[in-house]
């Protein structure tokens, strides 16, 4: 899976001349949290919905309304915006999009290619992409097991499952210590109590079935 099938394309955009209320505005009406910042097409910073209130007065401000519109007016995107932003490309695969955003500790990745904006993921759409990996909306079954890092284990595994008819839905990998793993199968029958007493039977140790 990559960026390009999680992200949200042709996102909404502001330009650094927006005023704070209505960038806010706008974050409010689309229940968004980021808004890029682009001149002709071209990505040139971001706001976030902690950035832009972070700029307005605050609420316990002893200013008359008319001088918080007039300030809120006059107040743009781009005294809030950060400039040259963490970027991704829409090829890039999602794992690495997951590990830039955990390591740089940002909600959101601005997508683009070349110089042009095409998207922007999200940590909602990181959630989603798991979801999908998962196989989480498909019926099916779940079985889990530990092995040890040896060569032919998938294949004894998924020889048998062959035998049975039985299709992986999806399957991840935990190390839980070195040379130990946990196999998290997704299957496509409804009850996997069968199999996982016959994987025991070959030796494997069965953590959960569900």
């Amino acid at each position: 899976m990559f960026v390009h099938d999680c992200m949200t394309a042709n996102p909404i955009t502001i330009s650094k001349d927006t005023p704070i209320f209505e960038a806010l505005e706008i974050i409010q009406k689309h229940k968004i949290r980021h808004l890029p910042v682009t001149r002709d097409g071209k990505l040139i910073g971001l706001v976030t919905e902690r950035g832009l209130l972070k700029v307005s007065p605050s609420p316990a401000s002893t200013l008359s309304v008319y001088e918080l519109n007039y300030i809120l007016a006059k107040v743009t995107v781009a005294e809030a915006m950060i400039k040259n932003p963490i970027t991704i490309s829409p090829n890039a695969p999602i794992e690495e999009a997951a590990l830039i955003m955990r390591e740089h500790k940002v909600g959101c990745l601005p997508v683009v290619e070349g110089d042009k904006l095409v998207g922007i993921i999200t940590q909602t759409d990181m959630v989603e992409a798991l979801v999908n990996l998962f196989g989480l909306r498909r019926a099916g079954s779940r079985v889990v097991l530990e092995v040890s890092d040896r060569v032919g284990v998938l294949a004894e595994i998924t020889s048998l499952l062959k035998e049975k008819g039985v299709s992986i839905r999806s399957l991840a990998t935990f190390e839980r210590e070195p040379g130990l793993y946990e196999l998290t199968f997704r299957l496509s029958v409804p009850d996997a109590r069968g199999l996982a007493a016959e994987l025991e039977q070959m030796g494997y140790k069965v953590i959960s079935v569900s």
